[in-house]
């Protein structure tokens, strides 16, 4: 319950922020807003100042912006949205998706200038692979991949998410002690094994505990379990993550067994291990920075919020155009079901690091939903803002307004599509929940 309600105020807080956004631009061009709300249902508070009514409603699920848009039959009202300048109603229908944007920013510089920001740097380079004799080292800022620009380490994982090699050359600019230098080379083609574990650990000789062992691969087979700390690897001690993590770029895993010395409650075993095969492709050769913070001054806080902000725009773009090309089916797709279920899961995980870290990872998730709202709300759909601004831009190429009944006829059909879409995403949640 405590995580719904979590769940809730954050998707509310997002929502009633871009009904914000339409409000204060209506207010700024004279527009009449017959209502302001914060909340959904009935009303618990609720006050009319000139001519506008501020309502509080009973449950944190949103806001709206009820704008008078039609005039009066027979009477010119120039307080009527429609009557507006198209450029007034342009600036008012983006204005919510706007002050999505704006949110997400302003969160950014708050956990940025708390967490810092993360670099983009080589963590490790897979020796006698491509990269390593082009000339890539640990410790090198990357730059770009590919001619995309490349800021944090997000970006890095995001670009590699998406670009699907395929043994093209890949080009990589990075910094080195102040200099900028640029390599190519052509990824070699692996196949990747997998023993069936995470861990944690770090690199101040912090031991390699395993977090997690997944049921049907062979860690779980050989009888090791959460909890436990490794020691060696085929004779090779480990003392934290960091080491356990370049042993294995050393020396990846194949058909070939190891043997692992592992700590249970205090007691030392020695099993013999087969990595199992998982998959087959192209290998970048090296490893980067996605999740390790470092912080900086006001000026790099301004810009690396910014960029953060950048970063779920594209990456919300870049999911959409996955949907649309068929790569993501729709039961890829989550909704408020799985939003709390998330949240929730964040939670649970966050407060072993103490309340600070919890309201982190919140803020991070009102980040992502709203820069995800702004996007969504300004793609070129009916009943959504981009449908909107779609048939108002139409209005300038024409020089008139389409016909409204028709504009009406075509939203109504978008709202309809709309709920069907919100059925088979609240459909997924309950299935991905439960199987």
């Amino acid at each position: 319950m405590v995580n719904i309600i979590i769940a809730l105020l954050i998707f509310g807080l997002v929502v009633t922020v871009h009904e914000l956004g339409h409000f204060i631009f209506a207010k700024r061009n004279g527009i009449t807003v017959n209502e302001f709300s914060i909340g959904m249902g009935p009303r618990i508070f609720s006050r009319e100042i000139r001519g506008t009514r501020y309502s509080l409603k009973a449950f944190p699920i949103g806001g709206s912006c009820a704008m008078g848009e039609d005039e009066v039959v027979g009477v010119e009202d120039v307080h009527a949205f429609n009557n507006k300048n198209v450029w007034v109603r342009i600036s008012v229908i983006f204005g919510g998706p706007f002050f999505n944007f704006v949110l997400a920013y302003i969160l950014s510089v708050v956990v940025i200038g708390i967490v810092g920001y993360d670099p983009a740097v080589v963590t490790s380079v897979d020796s006698g692979q491509p990269v390593a004799e082009a000339g890539l080292e640990t410790g090198d800022l990357l730059k770009s991949i590919n001619g995309e620009k490349i800021s944090i380490g997000r970006e890095a994982a995001m670009y590699f998410e998406y670009a699907q090699l395929d043994g093209s050359a890949i080009t990589i600019e990075y910094e080195r002690d102040g200099e900028d230098y640029e390599i190519s080379y052509i990824p070699d083609y692996i196949k990747n094994y997998l023993l069936g574990f995470t861990y944690m650990g770090d690199s101040t000789n912090s031991p390699v505990a395993i977090s997690e062992i997944s049921e049907g691969y062979p860690m779980a087979s050989a009888g090791v379990e959460a909890g436990d700390l490794i020691l060696e690897v085929n004779g090779t001690t480990v003392k934290d993550g960091a080491e356990l993590s370049d042993y294995f770029n050393q020396n990846p895993l194949t058909e070939e067994p190891i043997e692992l010395t592992y700590s249970h409650e205090g007691i030392e075993s020695t099993v013999t291990i087969t990595p199992q095969f998982s998959s087959e492709g192209y290998s970048i050769g090296f490893t980067y920075n996605a999740n390790g913070r470092v912080k900086t001054d006001v000026l790099g806080v301004l810009k690396y919020s910014f960029i953060e902000v950048k970063y779920w725009i594209v990456s919300t773009v870049k999911g959409i155009g996955w949907l649309i090309i068929g790569k993501l089916s729709v039961d890829n797709l989550g909704g408020p079901v799985r939003i709390v279920s998330e949240i929730g899961r964040v939670v649970d995980a966050s407060k072993s690091d103490g309340l600070l870290y919890v309201v982190l990872n919140l803020i991070n998730w009102c980040i992502l939903l709203s820069a995800n709202l702004g996007v969504m709300n300004l793609l070129p759909l009916p009943a959504l803002d981009g449908g909107r601004l779609m048939f108002l831009f139409l209005e300038v190429l024409r020089g008139k307004p389409i016909d409204r009944e028709k504009e009406g006829m075509v939203h109504l059909v978008g709202i309809i599509l709309l709920m069907i879409l919100m059925v088979v995403v609240f459909f997924n949640d309950i299935r991905n929940i439960f199987f």
